[in-house]
């Protein structure tokens, strides 16, 4: 397998804090390489929206950074979604946002959306205790509204911090634009500060060049490039590169460009996906199709992600002959397959990375994709970059 991905998408995890910041620094940056994924799109046309009801359709992200900017600029918003983001809990920071002086009323369920947002009385703390272990964008929402805040905040985050590479993240592309947040073991210190507006180029994905990562393992030969990639990236996603030297694939920096090739190592994975959970379908995937155990933590937030990550890949997964099973709270193993079949048709759940994540068994297996535009949530262009590599694959 040969050649280079050309379109990779710009971090849609970066693009949407980008927008979100710089619309709090009233959208004086000029913001480079935005991501063209739905999620990012969605956030660049309703962060500055003067419809009442912002629908978000599926974009758990977008969802929750607009949450804390419309709460906090006491902007009067219905934020609504499709049936799956309806069953996608934003209590934590619900109550977080309400503790601090926002007005917000659920218009359904208790503890989900839709809600509605109304003014903000005014700032009644300054210290707020919440979760780590839920979800890194309840922190980061916070974060980014912070500055605004005349008092500033302290986050004290309780429990397993999960994510974290997210919320120094945040933290970075604040400090970019003028705000210099204190990151302790479990605490976030912000300011009260004005952000300053200043250009931002945003890098490209690394969970989207995770899938060229399993194309690279799972093919014959490999030989592929991938663009804008930083070894020393905001992203956690990086990982990708430790995770898959255990799996047939070295990365290296030629040009400008990752060099991905195969290596004759392949061996049992270990490996905690606390801060980096969306790489997870993908090793689980490469693992099964390669004939290696893995031994997996970390994945107690795929259960309110897209779909059920963890009921998904189970299913999907037993379809070739392979397994997730759950140890313990904590632990899973990933039982490989003994023998692949020649055919599978995978289904998707409206889930991006299902999709993305089984895609790349076409390197030694028939397979149909079912609901194959899902993959437009994250990189829309995925299945043409396929295409210029010439894998025999069938979307449905």
């Amino acid at each position: 397998m040969q050649g280079t991905a050309s379109l990779l998408p710009a971090s849609k995890s970066i693009s949407n804090r980008a927008l979100i910041i710089n619309a709090l620094a009233g959208n004086g940056a000029t913001l480079h390489n935005l991501s063209d994924a739905n999620d990012t799109q969605l956030m660049l046309r309703l962060v500055d929206s003067t419809e009442k009801t912002i629908d978000v359709e599926d974009a758990g992200t977008t969802m929750r950074f607009l949450t804390a900017y419309f709460a906090v600029a006491g902007k009067n918003k219905i934020l609504t979604g499709t049936h799956r983001m309806m069953e996608r809990p934003i209590a934590l920071l619900v109550d977080a946002l309400r503790e601090l002086g926002a007005t917000i009323e659920y218009l359904g369920k208790e503890g989900y959306p839709p809600h509605e947002t109304f003014g903000f009385s005014g700032q009644r703390v300054s210290t707020i205790r919440i979760r780590g272990d839920v979800s890194s964008q309840y922190i980061s929402a916070l974060m980014m509204v912070a500055p605004m805040l005349p008092n500033g905040l302290t986050l004290e985050l309780t429990g397993r911090i999960g994510s974290r590479p997210y919320i120094e993240m945040t933290s970075a592309i604040m400090q970019h634009f003028g705000v210099a947040c204190t990151l302790s073991a479990n605490k976030v210190i912000i300011p009260h500060k004005a952000y300053t507006p200043a250009a931002f180029t945003v890098e490209s994905d690394w969970s989207a060049a995770s899938y060229w990562f399993a194309f690279a393992s799972l093919a014959r030969h490999a030989d592929i490039r991938l663009p804008r990639l930083y070894l020393q990236s905001l992203q956690g996603d990086s990982a990708v590169i430790n995770i898959m030297k255990s799996l047939w694939v070295t990365a290296s920096l030629e040009d400008g460009l990752l060099h991905l090739t195969k290596t004759d190592v392949l061996e049992d994975i270990h490996w905690d996906f606390t801060h980096c959970p969306d790489l997870a379908q993908t090793i689980a995937v490469v693992c099964a199709a390669r004939g290696v155990k893995g031994h997996f933590k970390g994945l107690e937030s795929l259960r309110i992600k897209e779909t059920d990550r963890i009921a998904a890949l189970q299913h999907e997964l037993r379809k070739i002959n392979a397994d997730l099973v759950e140890e313990n709270a904590e632990n899973w193993t990933l039982v490989p397959s003994a023998k692949l079949p020649p055919f599978a048709r995978f289904e998707t759940y409206k889930d991006h990375r299902m999709a993305m994540a089984f895609a790349p068994l076409a390197a030694m297996m028939d397979v149909d994709i079912e609901n194959p535009n899902v993959v437009r949530k994250s990189y829309p262009n995925f299945w043409n970059d396929i295409g210029s590599f010439q894998v025999p694959l069938v979307i449905a």
